[in-house]
């Protein structure tokens, strides 16, 4: 029997390539031939070997005219631009060779804010799924946004936090601090067109389908939600040795645009199971020197080993500027952890792939929300799967040390509620692991989707 072959495509973000590598190699594992594309600038980045040929998975990268990456300063809207015109002719030019060679791609995927690549695909013939790589719940919103309730949501957004709107098929109730940042139009008016271009392509399809990284019984609501949209479960997509085990190797996404440290491993091994506080804000989230002060802070008077991540600047100034951004209680920080899982709690933006990996592992999170899909993801940790509690910033923004204290003490604590937050991460993690797991829920969901292409 002849191999699937299918051509995926990717933004080159840390958040999309994580999931869309997993994505390919659990294509892979049931008989599948993958071609990885993504912008040259980020496959020069990804993790030292990673980028050639890996069984069933080979690299297509292409010059998107910034070919060392985006950089402050740059304008977004020709960015995307040139990388839809330069994106949409490699694309082609990899369908029509494929073709010629006897050998023609079954199906193309593509993850978020590439609408064009669906749209390519149409005009080469070429069956399409969109890949979503943010929670089913997220993509229900944005669809309903176009779809009668953008009044319902812009009003929302412009009166009081504690106003909610309740969207079709959801029982959440939402305030305006739940949903994503780029429902903001005044400031995010050319992304959010991005997401009606990628919704409005999905409606000229028949039956169209959206692979969605999550799993059953995360979303049971958000899944069905849309009637229009067949959406399909196929995460976890993390790697397979934290979640399945179908592959002991498979220990890391394998994608990683930036550089880490590996000596906190030692340093983990020393301390007790499960007391560890892990802090890491992501790949593009910086927080401000006040609020590194106040994370220090309240690291600080919880007393607690910590491992924290923290992400270079990226264009750092002279040792002057760095002087400055020194936090002022260094030293004792280092006394107390390492900045840089025995972990007990993830300090988290709430970012998707981390949201997934903490459920995944047990974890209980205190929910750092910042941008886009964070605020919802941190509502649903918080409400919908009780598996940790959101900071509250106070009036300037700003996140003191003393509420950040409060949530590692209930989260980390004895009272109830914090024994019932662990007790839930570890129920989370059953179910992540079930869903995964051959005959599971996202492991039958994928093998359908690709016997049916």
């Amino acid at each position: 029997m002849t191999q699937p072959r299918f051509l995926l495509v990717t933004f080159p973000a840390q958040g999309h390539i994580n999931p869309a590598l997993q994505f390919a190699k659990r294509l892979t594992t049931i008989g599948a031939e993958v071609t990885f594309v993504t912008c040259l600038s980020a496959h020069r980045r990804m993790a030292n070997g990673c980028t050639t040929a890996k069984g069933s998975i080979t690299f297509a990268p292409f010059s998107d005219g910034y070919d060392e990456g985006f950089k402050s300063g740059d304008d977004f809207q020709q960015y995307m631009f040139e990388m839809r015109r330069r994106g949409s002719q490699a694309v082609s030019d990899l369908v029509v060779s494929a073709t010629n060679e006897g050998r023609p791609y079954a199906c193309l995927v593509y993850t978020l804010l590439l609408p064009w690549v669906g749209i390519t695909a149409d005009e080469l013939h070429l069956p399409s799924v969109l890949l979503w790589i943010q929670p089913a719940t997220v993509l229900d919103i944005y669809y309903y946004h176009f779809h009668g309730y953008g009044n319902l949501i812009r009003n929302s957004s412009s009166q009081e936090t504690s106003n909610s709107i309740t969207i079709p098929g959801l029982s959440l109730k939402l305030t305006i601090q739940d949903l994503p940042s780029f429902m903001d139009e005044k400031t995010y008016s050319f992304t959010i067109s991005i997401f009606q271009e990628l919704f409005e392509s999905l409606e000229k399809k028949t039956n169209p389908k959206v692979l969605v990284n999550t799993f059953d019984e995360l979303e049971v609501e958000a899944l069905k939600a849309i009637n229009n949209l067949s959406l399909i479960g196929i995460g976890p997509l993390i790697p397979s040795a934290f979640l399945d085990d179908k592959d002991s190797s498979d220990t890391s996404f394998g994608g990683d645009l930036f550089q880490g440290s590996q000596d906190y491993i030692e340093w983990l091994n020393t301390k007790p199971k499960g007391s560890v506080v892990y802090v890491s804000f992501g790949s593009l989230s910086v927080l401000s020197k006040q609020q590194m002060e106040e994370m220090a802070k309240g690291l600080l008077g919880s007393g607690r080993p910590f491992l924290w991540v923290i992400r270079e600047k990226q264009n750092a100034g002279d040792e002057e500027e760095k002087e400055r951004d020194k936090l002022s209680c260094l030293e004792e920080l280092e006394k107390l952890g390492k900045i840089h899982f025995g972990v007990g709690c993830f300090v988290t933006h709430c970012g998707w792939n981390s949201t997934l990996e903490s459920l995944a592992s047990g974890v209980p999170m205190v929910a750092f929300p910042q941008w886009t899909d964070q605020g919802t993801n941190a509502k649903m940790i918080e409400d919908l799967w009780r598996t940790g509690v959101r900071v509250k910033a106070n009036e300037e923004g700003i996140v003191e040390g003393e509420e950040i204290k409060r949530c590692l003490e209930l989260v980390l604590g004895e009272e109830e509620r914090g024994k019932e937050m662990r007790r839930n991460a570890e129920k989370w993690k059953d179910f992540a692991r079930e869903a995964a797991k051959e005959g599971g829920s996202s492991d039958k969901n994928l093998k359908a989707f690709v016997v049916e292409v």
